[in-house]
């Protein structure tokens, strides 16, 4: 196996288009966003640092802010669709599109953009994708994130308990203890007719959470919980995810900044969807009363 490499410079944003295609294909024709970032590491071979590397804003890697703007542009030109809980399915069209096409993406609609003069990119928006028709897709997590970010400890850890119970969570309670092995919050998840103690950790990073955070935590919660969940604004180190679930250890699960920002979308707390109403009109109904 080659050496891992880091993301070379000559590595631009169509690059990363047709390593995505290929991965929701090759998860049966939908995957979710980490699953997406999981295989084009794989499929380009970066490594470790490549993909731990911080964007110049905002809580996302440089490799998680890339990859955002691909999926938009996907999805501009109607090639992929995301759900509500942020998984993306290819349609038909981008079922069908060949690697050429997949590297022409980011040229098509920037020259549809420049054709139509609807649209201003946002400034932190770098020259290659400069006229965007929208930014929404690629940048309410980073804009959300810095909400977050500038929020207290104590608040944050509110925010988690707020965000477990919307999710089913019952006798959530924050424990805000010092010295007690980075356990901030203890829950019960009660699945069927099964609850689960549940021991939670919120770090209100911007940068990578590594594995000895996991390895930390788990410690703290062995013997004390059934399962432990960590919530963080930042990422998580590719090491942090396979110390998360390291075989013949209890599996830790993980929600990195990207996944929080869409839970709170889902569940509704602080992030507001508006609908678009669309009028048609039924001209038979007039010609037949």
């Amino acid at each position: 196996m080659p050496a891992a490499r880091a993301i070379p410079a000559e590595l631009s944003y169509p690059d990363l288009v047709w390593p995505t295609i290929l991965s929701i294909r090759e998860r049966g024709g939908s995957a979710s966003i980490e699953e997406i970032e999981d295989d084009v590491a794989r499929i380009l071979n970066l490594s470790d640092e490549a993909l731990a590397a911080p964007h110049t804003t905002g809580s996302r890697t440089e490799f998680q802010y890339r990859l955002a703007w691909v999926r938009t542009y996907l999805k501009k030109i109607a090639a992929l669709n995301n759900s509500a809980r942020a998984v993306w399915s290819l349609t038909d069209y981008g079922d069908k599109l060949v690697e050429s096409e997949a590297r022409d993406v980011f040229r098509r609609v920037n020259a549809e953009a420049r054709a139509l003069e609807e649209v201003q990119a946002p400034e932190d928006v770098p020259e290659e994708i400069s006229v965007a028709a929208t930014a929404e897709d690629a940048t309410w997590v980073d804009r959300l994130l810095e909400v977050i970010g500038g929020i207290t400890p104590d608040a944050f850890e509110r925010l988690s308990q707020r965000l477990l119970r919307e999710s089913g969570f019952t006798k959530v309670e924050v424990t805000g203890k010092s010295g007690d092995g980075g356990i901030d919050g203890v829950g019960i998840l009660r699945m069927n007719l099964v609850s689960f103690q549940v021991s939670f950790q919120c770090k209100r990073w911007k940068g990578s959470v590594g594995s000895s955070t996991v390895r930390d935590f788990r410690g703290a919660m062995v013997g004390r919980a059934d399962k432990g969940l960590i919530i963080t604004t930042g990422n998580f180190t590719a090491d942090a995810r396979r110390e998360a679930t390291r075989d013949g250890a209890p599996a830790i699960d993980l929600i990195d900044g990207e996944t929080l920002c869409q839970l709170l979308k889902e569940r509704r707390l602080g992030v507001n969807v508006r609908m678009v109403e669309e009028i048609e009109l039924e001209t038979s109904f007039f010609s037949s009363i």
